[in-house]
């Protein structure tokens, strides 16, 4: 009987953590003894064990600094009993002898401190109070970073102070005094080498512009590129899809695009783009955007940092998501504190209507899924060999509702039907999320890999040549040349402004890598994707069929006009499931059971046996609006309606006699009352 995968990782972690307390229990009981050859193995296999935690069990390094014994105690212990056995095996009148030795090693982790503070100096001065990308912002004097040895105090202190350890246990075994003198001498030496880089890089000359220049610097920027309109998004980096959804839709928009972030390494998560990127992580750098000319922000998800832009008054905002869907999460009452909140048809403006949130209809504006725009439209029953079948189940949500996903219930049942069937080809795509909240969901993904991984040889495609050159083709517009180690500072210099026409020849190029990956794959292959490509989108050209949950993969694909399955895996019925769910009016409805499946595959390879085409045509018109204006016009109508109106707003409050109505930002002076007589 096979371990579950995380119980391996407990037992892993177990095991490690056993063997470096033993190494030590052992290594003690070998110093004070003393027996050499013992002392060696265990001091050998705790330097091993090291390795393997900063390697590999990278988790267990914060579990022994919360119980005080992080790298330098371990250090430092290893190092004592080394120098306890040398004493011991020597006796007594030997140790003066050793005393240089002691104060050699006293010495090198006194530097180690010392390089650690003045490492902390160095960080916090390359710590801008403003992260770009696609920007030029050289003007800040940003330089390489230092090398990774000397940012991380853990790996540094094992390297440098390997050459002290190994000499004290060369003199264990030969009894001369030498090889320590020279092991602690090298680790001295580089603990200096590595302190003199750090100090000259706190001259003035040499570190970034301070926070005052910096952002002076970001206001003159703002002030000459003159953003007009801007994506804001804040969350974790599993979201950043959410965001990166929006990039061309707004990068399509004949206005001055602008991203704003809150998390620094969401810089480095979005997507390619030529689109300028600011992150402000405090709040009192984002108010500057208040005297910019930034007229309109969209905001494709809600977060507990959203309040803090909505507070400048000189911009419009409007709630976009980045999906839609029947759950609840998609007329969230915090959409009534935008000024307008836009959705793909009129199914979200009754969605809304209905569920009374605060949201008034006057201020929904429908603009279509600008998204979807490239989507290819069904072109017919399957003409070849295989049916090709996306499985996108959608996450376990937060409420703990078992029909949020079906993943848990249902997921094994309809992958084996899938897979009993000769002619289907799976793509199983989960959600990014799926068993973040709930370790079941987790488990049951896990199974539906294995079993997608057992049902025929290696899915993944081949290493052709056609593949590995259209690989490292866009591998040169996304990462080439990317500093390995780089920090945000030096990230701000490599990711500087982008060459004209960057971003035509990535689309190009993303292009080309989609058709040689899936001419890559073996005929017939299944596939599970979770990485960045092939995209959810490439993937619903590829399929005939979309099985899925109740979420915004349905309105989504809708787009295609192709065939849709949605799985009930909740407490109702089919005919209640129908009511409660508008976006399932026009799909199959599969049991827990996966019973449906084959009739649903039949369906699909007979257009005459397909009983819903026309169904799905008028649900796509209602969910994601005509096709005439395109859903790019309607985002781009939408996006000048609203900056018109926050330059009218703008208007008028400069019109507004100023010595009647005080400054939002400035201080007026309040007499006290006079005491009455």
């Amino acid at each position: 009987m096979s371990v579950p995968l995380p119980h391996r990782k407990i037992l892993a972690k177990a095991l490690v953590g056993a063997v470096l307390a033993a190494s030590f229990v052992v290594q003690a009981l070998a110093a004070l003894r003393p027996y050499v050859p013992l002392l060696l193995v265990a001091t050998a296999v705790s330097i091993a064990v090291e390795g393997v935690l900063y390697r590999w069990q990278r988790g267990m390094l914060s579990l022994f600094a919360k119980s005080h014994a992080d790298v330098t105690v371990r250090h430092v212990l290893r190092d004592l009993l080394l120098v306890v056995g040398l004493l011991r095996l020597e006796g007594p009148d030997r140790e003066t002898a050793y005393e240089p030795l002691v104060g050699g090693l006293l010495a090198f982790y006194a530097l180690h401190c010392a390089v650690q503070a003045v490492s902390v100096l160095v960080r916090r001065t390359r710590t801008l109070p403003v992260v770009t990308r696609n920007i030029d912002a050289t003007a800040l004097r940003l330089s390489p970073a230092p090398p990774t040895l000397l940012r991380r105090a853990g790996h540094r202190l094992i390297v440098f102070g390997l050459p002290a350890t190994c000499g004290l246990l060369a003199t264990a075994a030969t009894g001369e005094s030498v090889y320590a003198s020279a092991g602690i001498l090298l680790s001295v030496g580089l603990a200096l080498t590595g302190l003199y880089d750090l100090l000259v890089r706190l001259l003035p000359r040499r570190r970034p512009a301070g926070e005052r220049e910096t952002l002076e610097w970001f206001d003159a920027w703002l002030a000459a590129y003159r953003p007009t309109v801007g994506l804001y998004f804040s969350g974790g980096a599993a979201s950043a899809y959410q965001a990166n959804m929006w990039l061309e839709p707004l990068a399509a928009l004949a206005e001055r695009p602008l991203i704003v972030l809150r998390e620094r390494f969401m810089v480095d998560s979005l997507a390619p783009t030529d689109l300028p990127i600011v992150c402000l992580p405090k709040v009192s750098t984002l108010l500057r955007l208040e005297h910019s000319t930034l007229q309109v922000l969209i905001h494709p998800s809600n977060s507990g940092k959203t309040s803090q832009v909505l507070r400048i008054p000189t911009i419009k905002h409007a709630f976009v998501n980045h999906g839609e869907s029947d759950k609840l999460s998609s007329c969230n009452p915090y959409a009534k504190a935008y000024d307008e909140v836009w959705v793909a048809g009129p199914a979200a403006r009754e969605r809304y209507a209905l569920a009374e949130v605060g949201v008034e209809d006057k201020d929904v504006v429908e603009i279509g899924r600008p998204q979807l725009d490239a989507v290819k439209p069904h072109s017919g029953a399957p003409t070849g060999r295989w049916t090709t079948v996306l499985y996108a189940p959608t996450w376990e949500g937060w409420d703990g509702n078992p029909g949020n996903t079906s993943v848990t219930a249902a997921g094994e049942r309809l992958v084996r039907a899938l897979l009993a069937d000769p002619g289907v080809r799976l793509l199983y795509k989960p959600h990014p999320l799926t068993g973040s909240v709930d370790p079941r969901a987790g488990a049951a993904d896990r199974r539906i890999r294995q079993l997608i991984r057992a049902a025929g040889p290696d899915h993944s495609p081949f290493v052709c040549e056609e593949l590995a050159r259209r690989t490292e083709e866009l591998d040169h517009f996304t990462t080439s040349g990317r500093p390995a180690g780089a920090d945000q500072a030096e990230l701000m210099l490599w990711q500087s402004a982008p060459e004209p026409g960057r971003a035509a020849a990535v689309a190009r190029a993303t292009a080309a890598w989609e058709r040689a990956y899936w001419a890559s794959l073996p005929e017939g292959a299944h596939l599970v994707v979770t990485e960045e490509r092939p995209t959810l989108y490439a993937c619903f050209d590829r399929a005939d069929l979309l099985i899925t949950d109740v979420s915004s993969v349905v309105g989504d694909f809708l787009a295609s006009g192709k065939p849709y399955a949605v799985v009930n895996t909740g407490e109702l019925d089919e005919e209640a499931f129908r009511a409660a769910f508008p976006t399932v009016a026009a799909a199959t409805v599969l049991t827990p059971d996966a019973a449906g499946v084959p009739a649903l595959l039949a369906a699909v390879r007979d257009p005459g046996r397909d009983q819903l085409a026309e169904a799905r045509g008028a649900l796509r018109v209602r969910l994601l609006g005509p096709d005439e204006p395109s859903a790019q016009e309607r985002f781009a109508g939408a996006v000048r309606a609203l900056a018109a109106t926050a330059r009218e707003h703008r208007a008028r409050m400069a019109e507004r006699a100023a010595p009647e109505i005080p400054g939002q930002r400035r201080d007026v002076t309040v007499r006290p009352p006079s005491r009455p007589a």
